[in-house]
């Protein structure tokens, strides 16, 4: 049964109707310096996370859900920086093919999940059964209420069987959502992050809404619930995820076994080929260093 969702919108607000901002005080950007400085030292505990995780062979699932242009994608690029891409890895599948559109919902998740020792992070989940798929058409109303009764189920089982489960979503207005869109359009180097769905989602605001608490209704159990990140500011929604993730699990700091450099062998007679024998990149930086150089006569 899911949680008393009064608590929960007590906790994170549900998305509001257009125009309105759905959690005031969060207009202070937090400064560069502040947020560099807290962000390595939460990458330095994700990183004593990681080492537990491998140690005692634990399974860790961290759900990333959210509006389009909520920060989903940045917040989960920090937390892997510093991680073992071995140990800690983002799962981001590709629209189903009609032979997984033939399969259980939920099975080409179940591939995907950790095994001892393992991180995997979502980047959207099993959840877009309950919202673009929803919204959007692409599946039947027998196919949503059946994905409605059958998730929490399923996220019983992962958390029954000794899966640490966390799942996030990061909620924004729609006047910032609009704004980095429109960042988005004018930078190339961004642009490929929209497509015609994700531009569509703004008209369709209010049945995204609706999706969402919905979903919370029925999938913010106590076994797995919701937590709900602000993300109006990014640094903030970044600091505040980490370090909440960090906050649930019981980790400590594994001690590594000591390392020492052995010294070099003696040389034994072998001579280096010929550089000219070889292939080597084109010096690139030289030519930027020879062109600032004519550039400040």
């Amino acid at each position: 049964m899911a949680r008393d969702h009064e608590k929960q919108r007590q906790a994170g607000e549900p998305e509001t109707a257009p125009g309105q901002h759905e959690e005031p005080g969060t207009a202070d950007r937090v400064p560069r310096k502040l947020y560099e400085r807290e962000l390595l030292r939460l990458q330095a505990e994700l990183v004593k996370l990681q080492e537990w995780v491998r140690a005692e062979r634990a399974r860790l699932v961290v759900v990333f859900e959210g509006r389009d242009g909520a920060g989903k994608g940045g917040t989960i690029t920090c937390v892997t920086q510093y991680l073992n891409p071995r140990v800690a890895r983002i799962v981001a599948l590709p629209a189903p093919t009609e032979r997984e559109r033939s399969s259980w919902y939920f099975q080409r998740y179940v591939e995907q999940l950790p095994s001892a020792g393992e991180i995997v992070l979502f980047d959207r989940s099993w959840y877009n059964r309950a919202g673009i798929e929803h919204v959007m058409g692409f599946c039947t109303k027998e196919e949503y209420g059946r994905f409605l009764n059958q998730c929490p189920i399923f996220e019983r089982l992962l958390v029954e069987d000794g899966i640490l489960l966390r799942k996030y979503w990061f909620s924004v207005n729609d006047e910032e959502q609009e704004r980095r869109f429109r960042s988005r359009l004018e930078d190339p180097m961004r642009r490929w992050k929209l497509s015609p769905v994700d531009l569509e989602s703004m008209s369709r605001w209010e049945d995204y809404s609706r999706a969402k608490d919905e979903m919370f209704v029925h999938t913010d159990i106590e076994e797995a619930p919701w937590y709900v990140v602000d993300s109006s500011d990014k640094r903030r929604a970044r600091l505040n995820m980490i370090s909440h993730l960090l906050s649930t699990i019981g980790y400590h700091d594994v001690q590594w076994p000591p390392l020492e450099l052995p010294p070099r062998p003696k040389p034994t007679g072998y001579i280096r080929a010929p550089r000219e024998s070889q292939t080597f990149v084109p010096d690139h930086v030289a030519e930027l260093l020879a062109r600032d150089s004519r550039s400040r006569r």
